[in-house]
């Protein structure tokens, strides 16, 4: 994978370790950071290596401590549809990716940097995370599908609460929420919880794997039967060899051996 100037990229047992590297900005998300992160993901999606992912932010301070407020202070209406659109288009790849993406979220995790994380399959923080959408204090409203992902994530209520006062909640109570699967003491003990899951969830059959993405982001689409959607991925997996495998396994007692074909 080429060097970007913005992300560190590294493969190690099949999954890619993304770290947003502008620690002196807070690992703000501006235009470039953006586009680098859609770059990076197709080739996540094109990379047959690539088995899974793990996105963090750079030092202790920040996951990402939002969208870079030197762009947004240029916005005008018609640039800031667009800026939110760009935006809404690559959380939305990563939503959607059929390998499983895991945001270890480390110190400050707030709007533009939210959003990135709930576009994450999973999160897992360290015990100093900091999680809100404080956009009202700059009189705008998330852009990057916080309004849409936070209210899917938490209930209606409680993302009013925090969209409308900007507030910050801390990783045990982002735990309580439902935002959080888990919380560690330290950054690194969050990332050894992410690659124990991700391990966990590679010896499984790959093409399942993408297909539960794919159900479970149907239950959210209003134009879609998320119960047909799950009815035809099922039968997609009984014509697969890993279903050959996985069933064979089992009745010979042995481990399976997954080719996601």
């Amino acid at each position: 994978m080429d060097p970007f100037k913005n992300i560190l990229a590294e493969t190690k047992d099949g999954i890619l370790y993304l770290t947003i590297n502008r620690e002196d900005k807070m690992n703000a998300l501006n235009f470039a950071t953006l586009e680098e992160l859609r770059e990076v993901f197709d080739t996540v999606l094109e990379d047959k290596s690539i088995k899974a992912v793990i996105l963090t932010g750079a030092g202790e301070k920040a996951f990402v401590a939002g969208a870079d407020i030197s762009e947004i202070a240029e916005l005008n209406e018609v640039n800031a549809r667009k800026f939110a659109e760009n935006g809404q288009e690559i959380f939305s790849v990563i939503e959607n990716c059929e390998k499983p993406v895991i945001a270890v979220t480390n110190g400050f995790t707030l709007g533009g940097g939210c959003e990135l994380a709930m576009a994450c399959h999973m999160r897992i923080a360290s015990a100093n995370a900091r999680f809100g959408q404080p956009e009202v204090n700059l009189g705008i409203i998330p852009g990057y599908g916080g309004t849409q992902r936070l209210t899917i994530l938490i209930g209606r209520g409680k993302a009013n609460e925090l969209m409308m006062t900007g507030d910050m909640i801390n990783a045990e109570d982002a735990r309580s929420l439902g935002l959080v699967n888990h919380v560690l003491p330290t950054k690194e003990e969050a990332m050894a919880k992410a690659e124990e899951i991700l391990h966990k969830i590679m010896s499984k059959a790959p093409l399942a794997i993408g297909m539960i993405v794919d159900c479970v982001n149907a239950v959210y689409r209003s134009d879609e039967n998320g119960y047909q959607t799950e009815a035809n991925s099922f039968a997609r997996c009984v014509k697969s060899g890993d279903y050959k495998e996985g069933t064979s396994a089992f009745l010979e007692k042995r481990k399976p051996v997954f080719k996601g074909e």
